[in-house]
């Protein structure tokens, strides 16, 4: 089976517009993340080597090591949440025939829930982590590719609160109430976050490409 994150852009839209719930806002939120930290990666090769910005060069080559390996992990979770919620509809699908079996199926639903946070969980975070990466580069980078770092921050924060919401989606169905509240208030915190560094770093975006 080929995999979502290996399809064409054409494939993969395609597959997204179709009447099934996998691919679904998870596995955009990752691709989100993934191509907010390709553009992360590109500034900083725009930036290493430029005259003006030798001090900042070894910097920027951390980020950029570090951006390429946000981008193979969102990468791949494109196609981790689509399989989480795989789970959740085989269990579902459980039988549920003997008490055994309901007490069994139960279980199973309630893994599988959890499994579907814990995807896009660890995009959402994924996703903070490209965040901090454009606001700690936004003043040391080619200001040649300032827009490009603000588009990078965009999408960042656009997976990270899509991610998020698909946290926030499955907590009611979880009966685990003190992991829906840890889950519940750590998306709040880590939304807020995401905004203040977005904000930060188009308003530094702003001060190269004309912008108030």
């Amino acid at each position: 089976m080929t995999l979502l994150r290996d399809m064409t852009l054409g494939g993969f839209t395609d597959e997204l517009a179709a009447d099934s719930a996998a691919p679904g806002g998870g596995s955009v939120a990752a691709l989100s993340g993934a191509l907010g930290a390709s553009l992360v990666s590109m500034v900083c090769r725009l930036t290493i080597g430029k005259k003006g910005y030798e001090e900042y060069e070894e910097e920027v080559k951390e980020v950029l090591s570090e951006s390429e390996e946000l981008r193979r992990r969102l990468l791949e979770a494109i196609d981790i949440d689509a399989k989480a919620f795989e789970k959740v509809m085989e269990a579902f699908a459980a039988p549920k025939n003997t008490d055994e079996e309901k007490a069994a199926r139960r279980e199973m639903i309630q893994t599988a829930f959890k499994g579907a946070c814990e995807s896009p969980r660890s995009t959402a975070m994924d996703c903070l982590e490209v965040l901090r990466l454009c606001a700690r580069i936004a003043d040391k980078t080619n200001t040649n590719a300032a827009s490009d770092l603000g588009v990078g921050a965009s999408q960042a924060l656009a997976g990270l609160e899509g991610a998020a919401m698909n946290v926030l989606i499955n907590l009611p169905s979880i009966k685990d109430e003190e992991y829906v509240d840890e889950r519940s208030s750590e998306m709040e915190a880590i939304q807020d976050e995401g905004r203040i560094l977005r904000t930060g770093v188009l308003r530094e975006v702003s001060a190269h490409i004309g912008g108030n």
